[in-house]
């Protein structure tokens, strides 16, 4: 009788730890199997430009290294172009030429020419006041009757002659004194101005060849080596501007309640021990339908579509850098 009731105790202990067993291991597969809190991950980025130059060039040194900080002004790099210097001289000989040809417009005539014009003028005179006094001695000798008609006329037509040379030199004689004539001059300084333009525009190809920042920033990365051919807009370095980093997610339809435009959110850094961050939501767009989506049933009713995220920080955070992980718990 002892030997029994010790078997159905040795049963009952066996049985209540066989059900103690095996509700210790439905509580951890409950706690580890049920659903966690959903995790969004996005990334950090930032606004960039890129240095380059508008003329071709071979890099002759380099004012920077990637990492270093640069204000908007600072020299980044210079460039060795003698085409443009070569062209340079070419534009500034046009220039020198086409300033003589507004000054000989603008001065006139040579003094020697204005002379010598005015000294034909006055023979001119002296010719027809001969043919004058010549022509009133053979009138009147016409008048008596002494020379024929042909005589008088062919000594009138002598004085019209000396009359018409008279007119003449005085004209070529006015003409020297007043110098070129008023659309000459506005030929020659629109000629000025053109060569003007024409150094202008070199001389900016040269200030090309040094290369200035634009904005603040941090010389991200630099593409060619020094002493390496460029071409025309070719680009040489990368410029992070810091100052406007924004993070973006890749999120699906069915976690966006709390993510539309104007929505604050908590995010943590890992690259930052974890620190948590406001953002606030400024730009939300479908992905299209190349996107990462989702079945909501395994038969499948419908399908959850992707949208990009772009929220930017409330606040500035220090050594807050592009590419660190930015998670957002749901």
């Amino acid at each position: 009788m002892a030997a029994q009731r010790s078997t159905q105790s040795n049963m009952l202990i066996a049985f209540l730890g066989l059900i103690g067993v095996i509700g210790m291991v439905a509580l951890i597969g409950f706690l580890t199997l049920r659903k966690g809190p959903e995790l969004i991950q996005g990334e950090i980025e930032v606004s960039e430009y890129r240095v380059s130059s508008k003329v071709p060039g071979r890099i002759l040194e380099f004012r920077v290294k990637e990492g270093d900080q640069v204000q908007k002004g600072d020299t980044l790099a210079l460039l060795e172009a003698p085409d443009v210097e070569a062209k340079m001289e070419q534009v500034k000989a046009v220039e020198r030429m086409a300033q003589a040809q507004n000054e000989k417009a603008i001065k006139g005539v040579r003094n020697e020419k204005i002379q010598a014009a005015f000294e034909m003028w006055k023979k001119a005179q002296a010719g027809v006041d001969i043919a004058t006094k010549s022509h009133k001695r053979i009138q009147n000798l016409h008048n008596e009757g002494v020379v024929p008609t042909q005589k008088l006329d062919e000594i009138t037509a002598q004085l019209n002659a000396a009359i018409a040379t008279e007119r003449a030199a005085k004209s070529q004689y006015d003409m020297a004194k007043n110098g070129a004539e008023r659309e000459d001059k506005l030929a020659a300084e629109a000629l000025v101005k053109q060569a003007q333009g024409a150094v202008a525009e070199v001389q900016s190809y040269i200030q090309e060849t040094v290369l200035i920042a634009q904005m603040p920033g941090e010389v991200t990365e630099l593409f060619p080596k020094v002493g390496e051919l460029v071409g025309t807009g070719s680009p040489i370095m990368n410029i992070s501007m810091l100052d406007d980093m924004w993070a973006t997610f890749n999120v699906r339809e069915d976690l966006l309640d709390d993510l539309m435009v104007g929505n604050e959110f908590t995010a943590f850094i890992p690259a930052q021990k974890n620190k948590e961050i406001r953002f606030k939501v400024d730009y939300l767009r479908d992905l299209g339908s190349y996107a990462v989506w989702k079945a909501t049933k395994t038969t499948g009713q419908y399908d959850l579509k992707t949208f990009q995220v772009k929220a930017v920080p409330l606040d500035p955070t220090p050594n807050l850098r592009p590419g660190m992980s930015v998670i957002v718990k749901k």
